[in-house]
């Protein structure tokens, strides 16, 4: 079955009530390396030095809130291993798995529509 934009534009708007699939989405995708740690994870298993360098170094706090509240949602898992020092393992579950249409729909969406720069003041 096609889908095409009125059929998407009435979904849409039938799912306008608090709670809706897009609400719930936001949720998880909320704060501001959130995004970017998922797609940073759909590549394949980081640990958290691996994640922070690719991000350009967010703060430890602000990126270990992040995996954090990632990993209550079920979107990724955290791995500790026994060695010294201890190795963490960050990953992505299936279901933060499945968020990969929505960044690749993002990817496109930005590449065809670049920033324009504010005027100036």
């Amino acid at each position: 079955m096609e889908t095409n934009a009125v059929d998407v534009a009435a979904r849409l708007a039938a799912a306008s009530q608090r709670g809706c699939g897009v609400e719930r989405t936001l949720k998880v995708l909320d704060g501001k390396w959130t995004t970017l740690i998922i797609r940073e994870l759909l590549t394949g298993p980081k640990r958290f030095g691996e994640l922070r360098s690719a991000l350009g170094d967010p703060s430890a706090k602000t990126l270990t809130d992040r995996l954090r509240a990632l990993e209550n949602q079920r979107i990724l898992t955290r791995t500790v291993h026994a060695e010294v020092p201890p190795r963490v393992v960050y990953e992505l579950t299936e279901q933060g798995q499945s968020l990969s249409g929505i960044l690749h729909a993002m990817l496109v969406w930005g590449e065809e529509h670049p920033l324009i720069d504010e005027p100036q003041r």
